[in-house]
């Protein structure tokens, strides 16, 4: 099934560094090197970065930002969703609001020129080249109106807005991390050389090297997973089905599949597609912490308008044949039916 004639790619209009976010990016790169270095490698600190990608990685970014915050995929009381939130403001992903103006703005314009990382022009702009750019027409109230209105409604959100909070946070989890492996370094050696060493080991991998794997995985889904791999449906972008991001990712990298079923909780339509971040969602709701969870509908009409059911668009739905193995997902229902119910 071969993907449309997707146009787009960065605008030719002069564009401003972003030197914040060129900093920042470039900063926690060079921290995240030292990890090598005789002195803080250690075995433990390789766990703790990779369990540090599933719960801040796949239960913040994959789970709250993506899932919950910016297609609604399920609901939750809301001290679970800002405490998801706040595992995602700890990636350095920006706020809640900019990540939820972007991915829908992503999902309006995917892969023509308002599209803010279609990586069909350079791969490398895709990646992470857009971030290192300034986009007024994203970073404006009038985006964040357009496209956030639902999310910034909340004053918890509203205020990580304000006064770089969400940076804040970020710092502050960072120092926790610190006092955390110095603590322990104390305790198991009594020795404050052997404290401090093991205190920078854990701030780190804990969090810096943390952040570059959670970081490069995202951008993985919106570059590679719009480059390469295969269609389950025939979207009118370039979204893939990419096996190896699928996996790094917990589920993010069956793109296709989300791009054809967006509010849909579970990314992974077919068996081999192994998503982690719905079989977490189908964990919580076993503990009665989530509920309404959207299901899969192979055949909707929002894989035609893409967030059709969130902005409207300002020219009519294409109608579009049915994708050839359509027949054995159930047909498309006005309102997504829900798996459960909250008690």
């Amino acid at each position: 099934m071969s993907p449309p004639n997707a146009v787009a790619t960065p605008s030719a209009a002069p564009r401003r560094i972003d030197w914040p976010a060129l900093a920042t990016v470039l900063t926690i790169h060079l921290l995240a090197a030292t990890a090598f270095s005789p002195w803080l490698f250690s075995w433990w600190g390789v766990a703790l970065a990779i369990a540090g990608c599933y719960v801040f990685g796949t239960l913040g970014i994959n789970l709250g930002y993506h899932r919950l915050l910016t297609h609604r995929s399920f609901r939750c009381a809301a001290w679970l969703e800002h405490l998801l939130a706040v595992l995602g403001v700890c990636c350095l992903e920006k706020t809640p609001g900019h990540f939820v103006a972007t991915h829908r703005a992503h999902h309006q314009h995917s892969d023509r020129e308002e599209d803010p990382h279609s990586p069909l022009g350079s791969l490398f702009w895709g990646h992470v080249g857009w971030v290192f750019v300034e986009n007024p027409s994203l970073n404006s109230a009038a985006a964040y109106e357009k496209y956030a209105r639902d999310v910034l409604r909340d004053p918890f959100y509203l205020g990580l807005e304000r006064n770089l909070r969400w940076v804040w946070v970020y710092a502050a989890h960072a120092a926790l991390f610190l006092i955390a492996g110095f603590g322990a370094g104390w305790l198991v050696s009594g020795s404050a050389q052997e404290a401090l060493r093991l205190g920078l080991s854990v701030l780190v991998w804990g969090v810096f090297v943390r952040t570059v794997l959670v970081w490069h995985i995202t951008w993985s889904v919106n570059s590679i997973a719009h480059t390469w791999g295969y269609r389950n449906y025939d979207t009118r972008e370039n979204s893939r089905n990419n096996f190896l991001v699928g996996l790094i990712s917990n589920g993010e990298g069956w793109h296709n599949n989300h791009h054809a079923d967006q509010r849909a909780a579970a990314h992974g339509h077919r068996w081999w597609e192994i998503d982690v971040t719905y079989a977490s969602i189908r964990l919580l709701r076993a503990c009665g912490l989530v509920w309404d969870i959207v299901p899969v509908t192979a055949v909707r009409e929002a894989a035609a308008a893409p967030l059709h059911h969130l902005q409207p668009r300002s020219e009519p739905p294409r109608k579009k044949a049915a994708a050839p193995h359509a027949a054995s997902h159930r047909a498309p229902e006005l309102t997504p039916r829900q798996e459960s119910k909250h008690p």
